[in-house]
């Protein structure tokens, strides 16, 4: 009796020692202190290594997908500067990075997002017979501004048919990971019902509070040049006719076939990561003229920490979760 108890206290101890390094682990990251950050000015970021650490410190600064490291740096514990150890403002062009903490060879907490703040092309329909055909982006003198720093997350749509968990990809749709992100964190999608679904290879569609299929978050926004294909689980911004009338409505789509006409005409932002079995329930509701009888509503949505970039679905990554193939 006195070893099964004696065992039992030692496997509580575990637990609780192995808690406190998830723990520990989990609150190592990397911080910026402000959100945007002048062309030219310092970048202060706040450092938390992981107590008790083993190896040498350093941060990654890796390419969008592949995670391939452009260049690394020495890190303490403490505040660093991007811009002093990476020569942020010396580069002659600019394009999204993240910056990765690792410690030893273990990448530790979520990734930065290290967007730069460019003019961008606005959209223009080609032909105004055909508004739904792919627009064009005319060239224009692009302005370097500065970046907006921000921690990697993942969101999470909470349905009534269960949870569906998104990766965003702000390297091909920055400012629409961005408005995204604003109205999750701001509580805009509560209690939203899906008012579209054209099942079994087409969409599910959310995101108007008045459930009818024209509201919105009271503005509109531009277009975006993504290069993500549409595909199962990809996540896009619906629109009106006109290609810069995106707002707060999105769609996910159910299948490559159904849905590849639509690369280059709406910005796909997100790629879903679980919940396949979830969106394939939704896209089967019996419906009335792709109106559902009894529709599944989207409760609520959350930002969580995203994996490190380039582990899991943090990036450099085709994995499937749990079945990502369209049926």
């Amino acid at each position: 009796m006195k070893t099964q108890h004696f065992f039992s206290r030692v496997i509580a101890a575990i637990v609780v020692a192995a808690i406190a390094m998830i723990s520990t682990r989990a609150h190592a990251q990397l911080q910026p202190q402000h959100l945007y950050y002048g062309v030219d000015r310092p970048v202060p970021i706040n450092v938390k290594l992981p107590a008790g650490a083993a190896g040498d410190a350093h941060i990654d600064l890796l390419e969008p997908e592949t995670a391939k490291v452009l260049i690394s740096a020495a890190v303490v514990d403490g505040t660093a500067d991007l811009a002093t150890m990476f020569e942020l403002w010396k580069a002659d062009s600019h394009s999204l990075m993240y910056a990765q903490l690792v410690v030893g060879d273990e990448k530790v907490g979520p990734a930065l997002v290290i967007q730069p703040l460019l003019s961008r092309p606005i959209a223009v329909i080609q032909n105004p017979n055909d508004p739904r055909a792919a627009p064009i982006f005319p060239p224009m003198p692009q302005t370097f501004s500065g970046f907006r720093i921000y921690v990697d997350k993942h969101v999470i749509m909470h349905t009534s048919k269960g949870d569906i968990e998104l990766r965003l990809r702000p390297d091909q749709a920055p400012n629409t990971c961005w408005n995204f992100r604003h109205l999750v964190e701001g509580g805009f999608y509560t209690d939203i019902i899906f008012h579209r679904i054209v099942g079994p290879n087409f969409v599910i569609q959310a995101g108007d509070p008045t459930g009818m299929g024209s509201g919105g978050p009271g503005y509109n926004f531009d277009l975006e040049d993504s290069k993500l294909p549409h595909d199962f689980g990809v996540l896009s911004t619906a629109r009106s006719g006109d290609p810069n009338s995106n707002g707060s409505q999105i769609f996910i789509c159910l299948s490559r076939d159904g849905t590849n006409f639509l690369d280059g005409r709406y910005t796909s932002y997100g790629q879903t990561v679980r919940g396949f079995d979830v969106i394939r329930e939704i896209a089967a509701v019996p419906v009335n003229n792709q109106r559902p009888i009894d529709p599944p509503v989207w409760h609520s949505a959350e930002l969580i920490d995203a994996p490190p970039y380039g582990t899991g679905f943090g990036g450099n990554t085709t994995e499937s979760g749990d079945d990502a193939e369209g049926k």
